[in-house]
């Protein structure tokens, strides 16, 4: 029974201010409903303080800096509350999130609620049935921080002093890196082969000209002048047809794994733009949740979508399925991520939004249709001549649509053959000769990564999007159109790990420890036992590697000499990748580029350092060009532009906010912007290169747009800031 007293409203607490929004929608003013905005306590920075190993591996959390008024503003709501009912994420994250509010706030009787879409009847069931926090959920949760931090400590530790300053390990972050570094290797030592692709124009007595490939792949230019030979002197005619009636069965309804790679292949998204725009969709009522293992659709989810399929399309399209979810850990939740509306084909408030969305909904859909029939067809041509190998063609041709109505885009591409006859004759137009290689593995994409990631056991829905994002932000691995580039540091580290530490990112090792865990979550495995039986030996090994001496030789560039005193060099790992180096240093200082041209060393302005004043400030190469900063760098991390970068960045665009100030390129986070040059004092800035031109609607500067918008309003409150709309009817 709840106690009410005569002050206050109920109140209920959740992550996001845009979820409270949502759900204050559906509560007919009962409740208060607020937000922590994410998680209001963590870790110390410091190692040495954030957990008691021997105490039993007991962490010591502070508030979140920045979170102490959202704690003070929670607990003054809680004093005078009637009821207090924590609706975090149905995840180990959220139940996390609600234990730590409750201590943060000294909730007695702490009620936890939990719902998988943020509609009227999920929320207002959930409220009548609230439990206790699964303290083993938050105890698994507990140990994956736990052991996150103990591991990135100590092995981040061991590689600043053996690799360089300012480099991280972790326990999932490796073994991803391991992977991409194995497939890297395996493209570096791949011998290609070359052989010909060979093919024929051929045409129908209708005109109608196809192009037939041969089945045979010559790997020498003779054999390929000889068959081409022969082609062209042939009579040409069916020898053959070969047609089946396949049954192309619709996909399971989306995982977060799925997601991401769908959304990756289909739009082009990151796994973490993906769950980032998956999160606006939940939070707004539109999806269920987004982080889960789970195929599962609920009844009523199957009945609402049984009839939006019998509406568009009939009863002959609809087949409820049931989809047995592949992992045995499945736990996150319960439902696959679907729409919570099923009649709403698209949603949502931004075109990401909108695409998204409606990637959900039709795979959501299309997994409760009924098979689509396509007819597969071989069509094979030769020429009288024995030794002529054979030339096909592939076609296909959907007979009946099923799934494929709700997702047009799974269809294949094929070419839509007609009804050829055995032993047609064929007119020989033309012979094409193709030189090929044989082609290494590709590198993995994200989409590809992460499929990978979920074949072994590494990591868990909820921190794929983490793992690829940790590691580009460590500098390990660059985006290239789409596909993860390892980079000189995230070998070198790599490689250092793979001969160190082989055992803890091994595919065996991270899956275990994610079981483990797992097991954590179920109440079926000890917190402390397990991470004890982990760490003992885990630290025992990285001591043992202390004497190992520091890696500042990555072996000799044979062919290249120093540019000061002709001596030999080696390769070594910098900041911004491997380089060239005197083996004579530090006597002599001269340095190449990996691909052996001249750099120069720091020259000396003259001039002390401003914000420390023991440091002379020194010209210095970096990944972006040259710039000046401390000679005590990393201990005083005072930059600024060289002149010559000072005069590259102006724009001669006059800041229109201060009047004085000019508009220069700076380099932030998230790339190249433009802002004032009075910056702090003036903060206006634009995400693209401002024109000069003033909008004529808000009075902002315009900027660069693309090639369909060449020109935009910089405010994205603007309505010019979106031109292409302007003129569109609503």
């Amino acid at each position: 029974m709840v106690v009410k007293t005569k002050n206050g409203k109920k109140l209920l607490i959740v992550e996001s201010p845009a979820k409270a929004k949502t759900i204050s929608k559906y509560l007919n003013n009962e409740y208060d409903v607020i937000a922590s905005v994410g998680h209001v306590r963590d870790l110390p920075k410091s190692n040495k303080k954030a957990v008691d190993i021997e105490g039993g591996f007991i962490p010591h959390y502070e508030i979140t800096k920045g979170k102490e008024r959202v704690i003070e503003e929670i607990k003054r709501k809680t004093k005078n509350a009637q009821e207090v009912l924590l609706a975090t994420d149905p995840d180990r994250e959220g139940e996390a999130i609600a234990w730590h509010i409750s201590e943060a706030v000294s909730l007695k009787n702490p009620k936890r609620v939990v719902f998988h879409e943020i509609t009227k009847e999920a929320v207002s069931e959930a409220i009548k049935h609230p439990r206790k926090i699964d303290l083993d959920l938050k105890t698994a949760q507990e140990a994956r921080r736990v052991l996150d931090r103990l591991v990135g400590y100590d092995l981040s530790g061991l590689i600043w002093k053996k690799v360089r300053y300012g480099l991280s390990a972790g326990r999932v972050q490796s073994p991803a890196l391991r992977i991409i570094m194995e497939r890297e290797r395996e493209i570096r030592n791949f011998k290609p082969e070359a052989f010909f692709i060979m093919s024929a124009l051929l045409e129908r007595k209708d005109g109608e000209q196809f192009t037939f490939v041969c089945e045979k792949e010559p790997k020498q230019r003779t054999e390929a002048e000889k068959i081409k030979g022969l082609g062209e002197k042939g009579t040409w005619r069916v020898a053959n047809i070969k047609e089946a009636e396949v049954a192309r069965s619709p996909r399971p309804p989306f995982t977060t794994s799925t997601l991401q790679q769908a959304a990756s292949s289909r739009l082009g998204f990151s796994p973490s733009r993906t769950m980032s725009i998956a999160q606006r969709l939940y939070e707004a009522g539109l999806i269920t949740y987004m982080r889960t293992d789970s195929m599962n659709l609920s009844k009523t989810a199957q009945s609402q979508i049984g009839k939006i399929v019998k509406e568009k399309w009939g009863d002959n399209y609809l087949e409820i399925r049931n989809f047995k979810t592949k992992s045995k850990n499945a736990q996150e939740a319960h439902e696959a991520i679907r729409p919570t509306n099923a009649s709403a084909e698209v949603a949502g408030h931004t075109d990401e939004q909108k695409k998204l969305y409606r990637l959900i909904w039709q795979r959501a859909l299309a997994s409760q249709m009924t098979n689509a029939r396509v007819l597969r067809t071989k069509v094979m041509a030769t020429t009288k001549e024995k030794e002529f190998p054979i030339f096909s063609i592939n076609g296909s041709r959907v007979v009946f649509s099923g799934w494929l109505e709700a997702d047009k885009e799974a269809r294949y591409e094929d070419v839509n053959l007609p009804k050829f006859a055995l032993n047609e004759s064929l007119k020989f137009i033309s012979f094409n000769i193709e030189d090929k290689e044989t082609t290494p593995p590709p590198r993995y994409s994200e989409a590809g990564l992460v499929k990978e990631l979920e074949k072994r056991g590494i990591g868990r829905p909820s921190t794929y999007a983490s793992i690829i994002q940790t590691l580009s932000d460590r500098g390990y691995v660059e985006k290239t159109n789409r596909t993860l580039l390892p980079t000189d540091t995230g070998d070198v580290v790599s490689t250092f790990l793979e001969e160190n530490f082989t055992k803890y990112i091994s595919d065996t090792f991270t899956a275990e420890m994610e079981n483990k865990l797992d097991e954590i979550a179920e109440g079926k495995r000890e917190y402390e036992k397990t991470l004890r039986d982990f760490y003992n030996p885990f630290i025992k090994d990285v001591k043992s590697k202390e004497k190992i001496e520091k890696i500042t030789n990555l072996g000799k560039a044979d062919g290249f000499k120093c540019p000061i005193c002709g001596s030999g060099m080696i390769v070594k790992l910098g900041k911004t990748g491997k380089f060239l180096s005197c083996e004579r240093f530090p006597k002599c200082s001269g340095a190449r580029t990996i691909d052996g041209k001249e750099l120069e060393g720091p020259k000396d302005t003259g001039r002390l350092c401003p914000k420390c004043g023991k440091g002379n400030l020194v010209e210095r190469d970096g990944k972006f060009g040259k710039f000046i900063a401390c000679s005590t760098y990393p201990k005083c991390k005072y930059i600024e532009k060289t002149a010559e970068e000072e005069e590259r960045a102006k724009t001669g665009v006059k800041c229109p906010v201060c009047k004085t100030g000019e508009m220069v390129e700076r380099r932030g986070r998230y790339g190249v912007f433009y802002s004032c040059s009075n910056y702090p004092d003036c903060k206006n800035a634009t995400k693209a290169k401002p024109t000069g031109k003033i909008c004529e609607m808000c009075g902002s500067l315009m900027m660069q747009g693309t090639k369909t918008i060449p020109e935009r309003c910089s405010n994205n409150k603007c309505p010019n800031h979106r031109p292409d709309k302007l003129n569109k009817p609503n």
